[in-house]
């Protein structure tokens, strides 16, 4: 299999994914970059430096000639990297997942990544704001109409749980229910949820809504715009919501993903639904859900830990 065949296998591979599975452009992305690794074994990977792991391969291999022990070579030098077995786990899921396509059209023999497993690594708990954090990162008064615009996405982060995707893809068509209460949002694998929308968010999307046209292109779409006039970016809202986060003096680094995990943990504090957390959030699993129940747990220990009178611990 010559070098451009190898390309072009992955390339229709993605292709693929993105068609049948409808995956997001950020996973088709950390894919690609996967399987570019994979590559690497081959000598076909422009960024990544995979000396001493191609022993035994000869130059110009196809996907063929790697086998399981490459495989586990090339994840033990990944984890010696500083990889963590989540990533680790990602990649041999994109390699295997290659290699079934492969075997599928006969251009494999065999997978070698079947039984190669990724380190373990210590599950970490997803970062919180408390309520008082949350109530003083919202809190702030909008000084410009840039000010309204984030007060807006960041309130509407918080009220409904959304991911970053999610509300950049919004557009102004959306505005109508979500003054109503609720917002329609497709999530991972275009699957359409309905989400609530609190009242403090409403009024600050109305409040936005009203400003919108000074600063939107007369043909954009998208319900939040920059200074150009078009739809305001993933990184830009990261940015923005990472510098109102240092103004108001949190101690820790805030970023959207942080406002979805918070808007899950005090709904489950205050609710104990976790089922009606999974639905807003739009996870497939419960699984994937239950890691706030130990979040909500630690509150729960430290009230205990304060309020117990046997609970205190005595000083040494």
């Amino acid at each position: 299999m010559t070098a451009d065949a190898r390309v072009a296998s992955v390339s229709a591979y993605l292709d693929e994914l993105a068609q049948q599975r409808r995956l997001s452009a950020h996973t088709l992305r950390n894919y690609r970059h996967d399987l570019e690794l994979l590559c690497g074994l081959l000598g076909e990977s422009p960024g990544e430096s995979t000396d001493g792991l191609r022993a035994g391969l000869p130059d110009a291999s196809g996907f063929d000639a790697i086998r399981t022990h490459h495989i586990r070579r090339f994840v033990a030098q990944l984890h010696t990297r500083g990889l963590g077995g989540r990533s680790i786990g990602r990649t041999l899921s994109a390699w295997r997942g290659l290699y079934r396509w492969l075997g599928q059209r006969g251009m494999a023999t065999q997978n070698p990544v079947d039984g190669v497993r990724s380190p373990r690594s210590p599950k970490g708990l997803p970062k919180v704001l408390s309520p008082d954090e949350a109530s003083r990162l919202l809190e702030a008064d909008p000084e410009n109409l840039l000010a309204v615009r984030d007060q807006a996405i960041f309130e509407l982060f918080y009220s409904s749980g959304l991911r970053l995707a999610e509300l950049a893809a919004l557009d102004l068509a959306c505005l109508e229910d979500l003054l109503a209460g609720e917002v329609r949002v497709l999530g991972k694998r275009s699957k359409l949820r309905i989400v609530p929308v609190g009242s403090k968010a409403r009024e600050a999307v109305a409040l936005w809504a009203a400003q919108r046209p000074r600063l939107a292109a007369a043909d954009e779409a998208a319900l939040f715009v920059g200074q150009h006039g078009k739809r305001l970016g993933m990184r830009m809202i990261q940015l923005r919501l990472q510098r109102r986060g240092l103004l108001q003096g949190l101690p820790a680094r805030v970023h959207p993903h942080m406002l979805r995990h918070s808007f899950a943990s005090h709904v489950l504090q205050s609710s104990g639904d976790l089922r009606a957390v999974q639905e807003m959030l739009g996870h497939a699993s419960i699984a994937s859900t239950q890691v706030y129940t130990h979040l909500d747990f630690q509150h729960l220990a430290a009230v205990y830990d304060q309020a117990h009178p046997r609970a205190k611990r005595k000083p040494e």
